[in-house]
């Protein structure tokens, strides 16, 4: 099968992306694929295989191919900009489309879709470019995220509204768009679904992380500050909940493929669902693989199920 694997981009996330696909290289069944990279730089400066190329060289080379698998992370590669040109190009392609990627992407969208599916989300509010007042309704701490960011870049914890205008700038390095949400207190528990060539939707075990300091960060999901407990630590019962709503929102977005769900799990009442990412890290050490991992998929099997996806859902119109 000849693959397009699509990887670095202009987010802040280039260089996870890369190691996503370094890891995907490694674990693919090469007798299986032939693969083409392409590499997006920084500059935005396509690659195919290596060689730096104008971007009518590149579609023509992802035309080529059986499937493309995008593997980058953030803005102007999950976020539905990429999908939509696959899309264009009538090429199947691994994971959600431009709806859900969109979707998935923007924080401040994602829990107003689960809301309304029924799903428990931290209470928070959106502020606008140039606002900076205290959002009424919040007790400290909160939590200021940019809301179309991954990899918990440009978060900030605020213990006290004097620090609120300094985490604004932050987030706003990155999006103008800003969420402010509610500290939650619970277990982060982790869930990773997976779409089958079949179309049947599976949840694998959840996955319980402890952070060795801080919150889970950028420094602490990539330099090693927090520690995963697979299968987490949970009774049946709980275990069957926080699957049922990651499948949920799975459907609640209209997700295709995988999505990975994070909760925050209280001492008492209803889960809540902290974040989705409809393309998690792809490294031997991200969640997502672990979990699948764990459940007694391989990496490369887990490989094989999401390239197989596609090539069996894609509907040409």
């Amino acid at each position: 099968m000849r693959l397009a694997l699509i990887y670095g981009g202009r987010s802040g996330e280039h260089d996870v992306s890369r190691k996503s696909a370094r890891s995907i290289l490694d674990h693919l069944d090469r007798a299986a694929y032939d693969v083409t990279e392409l590499l997006i730089g920084r500059d935005g400066q396509w690659h195919v295989d290596g060689v730096p190329v104008p971007l009518a060289v590149a579609l023509r080379a992802i035309q080529h191919c059986d499937v493309a698998f995008p593997a980058l992370h953030g803005p102007y590669g999950e976020d539905g900009r990429l999908q939509a040109m696959l899309e264009w190009l009538d090429i199947p392609y691994v994971g959600s489309g431009v709806l859900a990627s969109a979707a998935g992407m923007d924080k401040a969208v994602t829990k107003k879709l689960l809301a309304a599916e029924g799903l428990r989300v931290a209470d928070g509010v959106t502020m606008a470019r140039g606002d900076e007042t205290v959002p009424p309704g919040l007790a400290l701490p909160v939590f200021v995220k940019p809301a179309r960011a991954g990899s918990s870049l440009g978060v900030s914890r605020v213990d006290d509204w004097a620090e609120l205008p300094a985490a604004l700038r932050k987030a706003r390095e990155l999006d103008p768009k800003v969420l402010i949400e509610q500290a939650v207190t619970g277990r982060e528990i982790d869930v990773a679904v997976l779409q089958h060539p079949d179309g049947r939707v599976e949840a694998g075990p959840p996955l319980e992380i402890t952070v060795t300091r801080g919150f889970f960060d950028y420094a602490a999901k990539y330099d090693g500050g927090a520690e995963f407990q697979i299968p987490a630590r949970l009774d049946q019962a709980t275990t069957r909940l926080l699957q049922g709503q990651a499948i949920r929102a799975f459907h609640a977005l209209e997700c295709r493929g995988l999505l990975r769900v994070d909760f925050f799990l209280p001492a008492e009442g209803a889960p809540v669902v902290n974040e989705v990412n409809t393309f998690p890290g792809m490294t031997a050490a991200s969640q997502f693989p672990q979990m699948w991992q764990r459940a007694g998929l391989s990496f490369a099997a887990l490989l094989d199920v999401l390239i197989a996806t596609p090539r069996r859902t894609h509907s040409r119109p």
